[in-house]
């Protein structure tokens, strides 16, 4: 795959089209990842699903999906249902800014807090969602089937608006 530095970068609404690389990438990124129909659903079918993309352009023009994400509109709260980058573009900050860019977006909503479960073993998700300020509130026992490994509860209240911007204006810059 060619690991050149996209010539541009945005990031969209997930589309039915999308779901096929969508699930790929969750294949690729997770030990439980979701069957591609429930993508489907999410896109066409849940309105309180928020489902984003990141499209990149190469530098052969080819458009590629970089990173997706799926959150769920609840009254005043986002939950992150999932979130992941292909490995072909981890460690560029595409995470965190398809992170900030669904946060500002469900806040510009309404929402006034988000939650998320990760791994306890997921370190690497945990540093990034505390960058955000998210915080441990919690733990669910054996909450992921494949190990019984615990999840933590995180939670972010408010969800703040000032910090993101700057994140997202770090990326159109």
């Amino acid at each position: 795959m060619d690991k050149a530095e996209p010539k541009n970068a945005r990031i969209r609404s997930m589309t039915l089209e999308d779901v096929e690389v969508v699930h790929q990438i969750d294949l690729l990124s997770f030990s439980t990842p979701w069957p591609a129909r429930s993508y489907k659903y999410e896109v066409s079918h849940n309105e309180a699903a928020r489902c984003w993309v990141i499209e990149v352009v190469g530098e052969d023009e080819q458009k590629r999906i970089a990173a997706m994400a799926v959150l769920w509109f609840i009254v005043d709260e986002i939950h992150i249902a999932t979130i992941a980058v292909h490995p072909d573009f981890r460690g560029r900050g595409f995470g965190k800014w398809l992170l900030a860019h669904a946060l500002l977006a469900a806040g510009e909503e309404g929402a006034c807090k988000a939650f998320l479960e990760v791994r306890s073993g997921n370190l690497t998700a945990q540093k990034l969602y505390r960058d955000f300020g998210f915080e441990v509130a919690g733990v669910r026992p054996r909450y992921y089937r494949d190990n019984m490994e615990d999840a933590l509860l995180m939670t972010l209240e408010p969800i703040p608006t000032a910090f993101l911007r700057q994140i997202e204006n770090a990326h159109s810059a």
